[in-house]
């Protein structure tokens, strides 16, 4: 992981600890001597692909500093059902108190890059690049993203403030692309990539004559979407969006589009299945 995104998963552990935890564990804690120790293995309980194995670390580290965390895996192996993911050992409260969230950063992280690997799969042979969305659970932003690359995808902006995407409201609110994206530039001018949406071969056309940078092929048929692309070239790079499933990849990849990019990456997920056995 990026320095950048260890400072953000930390305080992401923190509040998601003080979330479940707060003033103390008070069934662990009312049971479990102080000084206790004990020894924890994580089963896969389903196939898929391993992420996030230095997040639920940091999750027992966080509670007992002189936690040993032993991967079995790497991360982004894949693993079949009944594998040993990692031995922990450490302070039994830290253990008991630390699993549920640990766990859920876990599986929600494999779960990310088992989806994404399956639509990276589909992908294959093609020129086509799978892009995540923002569409990721409020405040997890950065290991939704982090997952995504985990499983082979690449991800689109990060937020609001580092690149443009001149999307339906912005084009009505301006009165068209061509003065939203010269009210962009007048303001940026070529500081930002500006990506537009186009639902239609008439906007496409309008995106192109200003100069967009990357043109959203919006809900398009598949037909409409060819003749998108081979109207815009290699003037600009392009990217289908809207209602992408599994079985759809290839006949847009087909197209000859530069990108796919689907919310189902993150907003839809379904956690892997993982378990912690105290040994």
């Amino acid at each position: 992981m990026e320095q950048t995104d260890l400072f953000e998963i930390r305080r992401m552990v923190h509040n998601a600890l003080e979330e479940d935890i707060r003033s103390g564990d008070i069934t662990t804690d009312s049971i479990i001597p102080y000084s206790a120790t004990a020894s924890a293995e994580l089963i896969a309980k389903e196939e898929g692909i391993i992420c996030g194995l230095e997040v639920a670390a940091m999750v027992f580290m966080t509670l007992d500093n002189k936690t040993e965390w032993h991967p079995v895996v790497n991360e982004g192996d894949f693993v079949s059902k009944g594998a040993r993911i990692a031995l922990v050992n450490g302070q039994f409260r830290a253990l008991l108190s630390g699993e549920r969230t640990a766990l859920n950063f876990l599986q929600r992280m494999s779960g990310i890059a088992t989806k994404t690997t399956q639509f990276c799969n589909e992908l294959q042979g093609y020129k086509t690049k799978l892009l995540d969305t923002r569409k990721t659970a409020p405040g997890l932003r950065h290991i939704d993203k982090y997952a995504v690359k985990t499983g082979g995808g690449t991800n689109h902006r990060y937020g609001l403030y580092d690149m443009v995407l001149i999307k339906d409201n912005h084009i009505t609110l301006a009165g068209g692309i061509t003065p939203a994206i010269e009210a962009v530039k007048e303001r940026h001018g070529s500081l930002y990539r500006i990506e537009v949406e186009c639902a239609s071969i008439q906007q496409v056309t309008e995106a192109l004559k200003a100069e967009a940078d990357v043109i959203m092929l919006d809900n398009m048929p598949l037909p409409m979407m060819k003749q998108a692309v081979e109207l815009i070239g290699n003037r600009a790079k392009t990217e289908a969006s809207g209602n992408i499933t599994l079985e759809r990849l290839r006949p847009i990849a087909e197209t000859g589009v530069d990108y796919i990019s689907s919310g189902a990456l993150t907003h839809t997920v379904k956690a892997l299945d993982i378990s912690m056995l105290i040994k």
